[in-house]
């Protein structure tokens, strides 16, 4: 009998987490022993972000999340009990996008920003933006607005009608809105700007050492269903797209979704030992620098937040390299 378990997306489905469904639909969670409910997947409850995700696991909602590495931080400084047991990509998909026309041209540095009016669509997306114009030396200089709680879609509109030059999201947002307008995008990407941490597979600690062989089962089906993605893309946007249709008319951003996160945001070299091993300095440095823009509500031990206990000796953690080819930005294709 397998062991029930939920894994809490931090959105909807999409390229960004096909590498799970790829896994699912090759029976991997099932090889280990565990039937896995991803929410957020038709039939399932629909995420709202990494913080909520965070505290679906802090208050025992469902045993498994996945959220990005600043929403994690800033979920511990609220008290909340959680501990990342794989990271996954080792940069944020978090960036700043938009349109040519609106902006009076291309969109190529940070520095371009200077006096100029950019609307979040979320309250992570909001504190990497702040990030990156700090870097920058120039966020003194910009007006970062407010968040809008009603809808992530707002500063798309606003960004339309010329009411903010710029917005702050993910990569493939501009792509997306582009398309729909029949207009030309530019995106900077905020981690290929920062070393930010990415994403992250989140448990709670008691559970976790409650429940340690399920953990590292979780995380053997996971490597194994990353390989196979990093292998195998154009089966991994098919496994999503089979999971939720609405994806079919957007399936090539899905697939460059896709591409950005384990083209760009994956360092390999940091799994040549071990699949989801933590860069522990890494961690540190987005725990300093969310604490230099007072971003967190208490301090935040940055050895708490991560740890490679449960990651095995299995071969779909320490052979993930070899099953997965070690892809590289010049393969990367747009089939």
């Amino acid at each position: 009998m397998s062991d029930q378990v939920d894994f809490q997306l931090n959105w909807e489905p999409t390229g960004f987490q096909a590498p799970f469904f790829l896994g699912a639909e090759r029976g991997y969670y099932e090889d280990e022993g565990l039937d896995v409910r991803m929410l957020g997947a038709r039939g399932g409850g629909v995420g709202t972000g990494s913080p909520f995700a965070t505290e679906r696991v802090a208050d025992g909602s469902c045993e498994f999340a996945w959220a990005g590495g600043s929403g994690i931080v800033l979920s511990k400084s609220r008290g909340n009990d959680i501990v990342a047991v794989a990271g996954a990509t080792h940069r944020t998909p978090a960036a700043v996008f938009t349109l040519e026309e609106e902006f009076g041209g291309p969109l190529e540095s940070p520095e371009q920003l200077a006096g100029k009016t950019l609307a979040p669509t979320a309250t992570k997306t909001s504190l990497l933006a702040g990030m990156l114009l700090r870097e920058a030396g120039i966020r003194d200089s910009v007006q970062l607005l407010g968040v809008d709680q009603h809808t992530h879609h707002r500063p798309q509109r606003k960004l339309l009608d010329g009411t903010v030059d710029a917005a702050v999201g993910v990569v493939t947002n501009g792509e997306e809105l582009a398309r729909e307008y029949d207009k030309e995008a530019h995106e900077l990407s905020i981690g290929l700007e920062l070393p930010i941490y990415g994403m992250a597979i989140v448990a709670n600690p008691e559970y976790a050492a409650e429940n340690p062989e399920t953990v590292r089962a979780f995380l053997r089906a996971s490597a194994r269903s990353w390989a196979d993605a990093v292998a195998d893309p154009t089966a991994a946007i098919d496994a999503v797209v089979d999971r939720n249709a609405d994806l079919a008319y957007t399936r090539e951003i899905e697939r460059r979704k896709l591409d950005w996160m384990l083209d760009r945001f994956v360092e390999y070299d940091t799994f040549a030992e071990r699949w989801g091993t933590h860069d522990g300095d890494r961690w540190a440095e987005l725990v300093d620098r969310m604490a230099e823009m007072n971003a967190l509500q208490n301090p935040v031990d940055a050895e708490s937040v991560w740890t490679d206990e449960y990651l095995d000796d299995s071969p779909a953690i320490t052979e993930f390299l070899d099953r997965a080819g070690r892809r590289t930005p010049a393969e990367s294709t747009d089939d």
